[in-house]
Protein backbone atom coordinates (compact mmCIF):
# COMPACT_ATOMS: atom_id res chain seq x y z
CA UNK A 1 0.00 0.00 0.00
CA UNK A 2 1.06 3.65 -0.77
CA UNK A 3 2.59 5.44 1.97
CA UNK A 4 0.29 8.46 2.84
CA UNK A 5 1.81 11.80 2.43
CA UNK A 6 0.51 12.88 5.65
CA UNK A 7 0.42 11.11 9.09
CA UNK A 8 -2.28 13.07 10.94
CA UNK A 9 -4.89 15.09 9.55
CA UNK A 10 -7.37 17.67 10.59
CA UNK A 11 -10.75 17.16 8.18
CA UNK A 12 -12.76 20.07 8.44
CA UNK A 13 -16.48 18.91 6.61
CA UNK A 14 -18.78 21.64 6.23
CA UNK A 15 -22.28 21.20 7.45
CA UNK A 16 -23.89 22.05 4.18
CA UNK A 17 -21.61 18.99 2.49
CA UNK A 18 -23.88 16.32 4.85
CA UNK A 19 -26.82 17.74 3.42
CA UNK A 20 -25.65 17.01 -0.15
CA UNK A 21 -28.58 17.95 -2.53
CA UNK A 22 -31.26 18.92 0.10
CA UNK A 23 -29.69 21.84 1.54
CA UNK A 24 -30.73 21.30 4.49
CA UNK A 25 -30.12 18.07 7.34
CA UNK A 26 -28.79 15.17 6.93
CA UNK A 27 -28.23 13.31 3.72
CA UNK A 28 -26.93 9.52 5.02
CA UNK A 29 -26.23 8.44 1.24
CA UNK A 30 -23.32 11.30 1.35
CA UNK A 31 -22.48 10.89 4.86
CA UNK A 32 -22.08 6.88 4.11
CA UNK A 33 -19.72 7.65 1.29
CA UNK A 34 -17.39 10.11 3.75
CA UNK A 35 -17.33 7.54 6.20
CA UNK A 36 -16.06 4.65 3.92
CA UNK A 37 -13.18 7.49 2.84
CA UNK A 38 -12.41 7.99 6.45
CA UNK A 39 -12.91 4.22 7.33
CA UNK A 40 -9.94 3.75 4.25
CA UNK A 41 -8.14 6.54 6.12
CA UNK A 42 -7.75 4.92 9.35
CA UNK A 43 -6.95 1.50 7.01
CA UNK A 44 -4.06 3.52 5.47
CA UNK A 45 -2.68 4.14 8.84
CA UNK A 46 -3.48 8.26 8.88
CA UNK A 47 -4.62 9.69 12.17
CA UNK A 48 -7.55 11.34 11.54
CA UNK A 49 -9.52 14.12 13.27
CA UNK A 50 -12.99 15.63 11.97
CA UNK A 51 -14.64 18.88 12.95
CA UNK A 52 -18.35 19.08 10.98
CA UNK A 53 -19.76 22.80 10.80
CA UNK A 54 -23.61 23.13 11.55
CA UNK A 55 -24.83 25.05 8.56
CA UNK A 56 -27.50 22.22 7.31
CA UNK A 57 -29.47 23.27 10.42
CA UNK A 58 -28.31 26.57 12.05
CA UNK A 59 -26.26 29.30 11.22
CA UNK A 60 -25.77 31.39 14.20
CA UNK A 61 -24.71 34.86 12.27
CA UNK A 62 -26.90 34.29 9.48
CA UNK A 63 -30.15 32.98 10.70
CA UNK A 64 -30.09 34.18 14.07
CA UNK A 65 -29.84 37.66 12.83
CA UNK A 66 -32.32 40.61 13.76
CA UNK A 67 -34.03 38.06 15.74
CA UNK A 68 -31.59 35.75 18.43
CA UNK A 69 -28.92 38.04 20.11
CA UNK A 70 -25.46 36.44 18.56
CA UNK A 71 -24.02 34.80 21.63
CA UNK A 72 -26.99 32.64 22.14
CA UNK A 73 -27.69 31.90 18.00
CA UNK A 74 -23.73 30.49 17.92
CA UNK A 75 -24.79 28.73 21.04
CA UNK A 76 -27.66 27.22 19.00
CA UNK A 77 -24.99 26.73 16.03
CA UNK A 78 -22.84 24.23 18.39
CA UNK A 79 -25.52 22.23 19.21
CA UNK A 80 -26.30 21.42 15.64
CA UNK A 81 -22.55 20.38 15.31
CA UNK A 82 -22.98 18.56 18.22
CA UNK A 83 -25.83 16.90 16.55
CA UNK A 84 -23.98 16.11 13.06
CA UNK A 85 -20.96 14.85 14.93
CA UNK A 86 -23.10 12.36 16.86
CA UNK A 87 -24.76 11.03 13.17
CA UNK A 88 -21.44 11.54 11.78
CA UNK A 89 -20.22 8.89 14.54
CA UNK A 90 -22.72 6.23 14.20
CA UNK A 91 -22.32 6.10 10.25
CA UNK A 92 -18.91 5.42 10.94
CA UNK A 93 -19.52 2.91 13.93
CA UNK A 94 -21.76 0.96 11.72
CA UNK A 95 -19.23 0.62 9.00
CA UNK A 96 -16.56 -0.92 12.27
CA UNK A 97 -14.83 2.40 12.54
CA UNK A 98 -13.66 3.19 15.99
CA UNK A 99 -14.69 6.98 17.07
CA UNK A 100 -14.72 9.15 19.82
CA UNK A 101 -16.80 12.62 20.08
CA UNK A 102 -15.30 15.38 21.88
CA UNK A 103 -17.47 18.72 22.21
CA UNK A 104 -16.34 21.97 23.73
CA UNK A 105 -19.33 22.31 25.44
CA UNK A 106 -20.44 19.18 27.91
CA UNK A 107 -22.52 16.99 27.01
CA UNK A 108 -21.99 14.29 29.16
CA UNK A 109 -24.79 12.21 28.31
CA UNK A 110 -23.36 11.83 24.76
CA UNK A 111 -20.25 13.02 24.28
CA UNK A 112 -16.58 13.50 26.12
CA UNK A 113 -15.47 16.86 27.14
CA UNK A 114 -12.70 18.11 25.18
CA UNK A 115 -9.28 17.18 26.43
CA UNK A 116 -6.12 17.34 24.40
CA UNK A 117 -4.08 14.98 25.74
CA UNK A 118 -6.95 12.63 25.28
CA UNK A 119 -7.96 13.54 22.05
CA UNK A 120 -3.79 12.68 20.93
CA UNK A 121 -4.24 9.76 23.16
CA UNK A 122 -7.46 8.50 20.98
CA UNK A 123 -5.59 9.50 17.60
CA UNK A 124 -2.69 7.29 18.90
CA UNK A 125 -4.91 4.56 19.48
CA UNK A 126 -6.36 4.19 15.61
CA UNK A 127 -9.52 6.29 16.62
CA UNK A 128 -11.72 8.75 14.77
CA UNK A 129 -11.63 11.65 16.96
CA UNK A 130 -14.90 14.32 15.99
CA UNK A 131 -14.51 17.54 17.62
CA UNK A 132 -18.32 19.17 18.33
CA UNK A 133 -19.45 22.52 19.11
CA UNK A 134 -16.57 24.85 17.92
CA UNK A 135 -14.61 26.54 20.25
CA UNK A 136 -17.12 26.84 22.70
CA UNK A 137 -17.28 30.46 22.42
CA UNK A 138 -19.58 32.50 20.34
CA UNK A 139 -17.64 34.61 17.77
CA UNK A 140 -15.86 32.02 16.21
CA UNK A 141 -16.79 29.92 13.35
CA UNK A 142 -15.75 26.30 13.01
CA UNK A 143 -13.01 26.92 10.45
CA UNK A 144 -11.11 28.87 13.67
CA UNK A 145 -12.56 25.53 15.36
CA UNK A 146 -10.78 23.47 12.93
CA UNK A 147 -7.84 25.34 12.74
CA UNK A 148 -7.16 25.72 16.37
CA UNK A 149 -7.59 21.72 16.95
CA UNK A 150 -5.26 20.99 14.29
CA UNK A 151 -2.71 23.22 15.91
CA UNK A 152 -3.38 21.13 19.20
CA UNK A 153 -3.16 17.55 17.75
CA UNK A 154 0.09 18.65 15.88
CA UNK A 155 -1.93 17.94 12.32
CA UNK A 156 0.25 17.99 9.09
CA UNK A 157 -2.20 19.54 6.94
CA UNK A 158 -6.40 20.56 7.19
CA UNK A 159 -8.37 19.19 4.62
CA UNK A 160 -11.44 21.44 3.69
CA UNK A 161 -13.86 19.71 2.16
CA UNK A 162 -16.36 22.08 0.65
CA UNK A 163 -18.91 22.39 -1.75
CA UNK A 164 -16.33 23.97 -4.23
CA UNK A 165 -13.57 22.67 -5.68
CA UNK A 166 -10.78 25.35 -4.88
CA UNK A 167 -9.95 28.92 -4.25
CA UNK A 168 -11.02 30.95 -6.80
CA UNK A 169 -10.15 35.14 -7.12
CA UNK A 170 -14.09 35.13 -7.21
CA UNK A 171 -16.78 33.48 -6.82
CA UNK A 172 -17.37 30.92 -9.73
CA UNK A 173 -21.12 30.97 -9.13
CA UNK A 174 -21.28 34.17 -10.47
CA UNK A 175 -18.56 34.59 -12.70
CA UNK A 176 -17.87 32.10 -15.36
CA UNK A 177 -14.65 33.62 -15.88
CA UNK A 178 -13.51 33.29 -12.29
CA UNK A 179 -9.94 31.68 -12.04
CA UNK A 180 -9.01 29.19 -9.69
CA UNK A 181 -5.59 28.94 -7.90
CA UNK A 182 -3.65 25.42 -7.67
CA UNK A 183 -1.59 26.91 -4.84
CA UNK A 184 -2.11 30.50 -2.70
CA UNK A 185 -0.43 32.11 0.15
CA UNK A 186 -2.05 33.08 3.41
CA UNK A 187 -0.90 36.56 2.85
CA UNK A 188 -2.72 36.66 -0.62
CA UNK A 189 -5.92 34.96 0.80
CA UNK A 190 -6.28 37.62 3.35
CA UNK A 191 -5.42 40.69 1.37
CA UNK A 192 -7.62 39.78 -1.86
CA UNK A 193 -10.53 38.48 0.85
CA UNK A 194 -10.99 35.19 -0.60
CA UNK A 195 -13.42 33.46 0.83
CA UNK A 196 -11.73 30.32 1.98
CA UNK A 197 -11.99 30.41 5.42
CA UNK A 198 -12.86 33.39 7.70
CA UNK A 199 -9.76 35.79 7.96
CA UNK A 200 -9.46 34.66 11.94
CA UNK A 201 -8.81 31.29 10.89
CA UNK A 202 -6.50 31.97 8.11
CA UNK A 203 -4.56 34.00 10.15
CA UNK A 204 -4.22 31.28 13.12
CA UNK A 205 -3.21 28.54 10.09
CA UNK A 206 -0.95 31.24 9.05
CA UNK A 207 0.65 31.90 12.39
CA UNK A 208 1.28 28.03 13.19
CA UNK A 209 2.18 26.79 9.88
CA UNK A 210 -0.21 25.01 8.80
CA UNK A 211 -1.62 24.34 5.22
CA UNK A 212 -4.87 24.31 4.54
CA UNK A 213 -6.22 22.39 1.13
CA UNK A 214 -9.71 23.24 -0.23
CA UNK A 215 -11.08 20.56 -2.58
CA UNK A 216 -14.59 19.36 -3.42
CA UNK A 217 -16.28 17.22 -1.21
CA UNK A 218 -19.01 16.11 -4.03
CA UNK A 219 -16.46 13.41 -4.58
CA UNK A 220 -15.35 12.11 -1.13
CA UNK A 221 -12.72 9.98 -2.74
CA UNK A 222 -10.60 13.43 -3.08
CA UNK A 223 -9.89 12.76 0.51
CA UNK A 224 -7.57 9.79 -0.32
CA UNK A 225 -6.00 11.13 -3.19
CA UNK A 226 -4.63 14.20 -1.54
CA UNK A 227 -3.36 11.95 1.17
CA UNK A 228 -1.65 9.78 -1.54
CA UNK A 229 0.10 13.02 -2.99
CA UNK A 230 -2.47 14.02 -6.04
CA UNK A 231 -3.03 17.83 -6.93
CA UNK A 232 -6.65 18.25 -6.16
CA UNK A 233 -7.80 21.18 -4.92
CA UNK A 234 -6.23 24.50 -3.63
CA UNK A 235 -3.12 24.72 -1.12
CA UNK A 236 -2.93 27.27 1.13
CA UNK A 237 0.53 27.88 2.36
CA UNK A 238 3.30 30.30 3.04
Amino acid sequence: MQEPKYKRVLLKISGEALAGDKHFGLDFSVMGQVADVIKECVAMGVEVGVVIGGGNFWRGVKNGEGYIERTRADHMGMLATAMNCMAMADVLEQKGVDVRVMTALEIREVAEPYIRARAVRHLEKGRVVIFGCGIGNPFFSTDTAAVLRAAEINADVILLAKNIDGVYDSDPAKNENAVKFDSITYDDVLAQHLAVMDSTATSLSMDNHIPVLVFALKDPYNIIRVLKGEKIGTIVKE
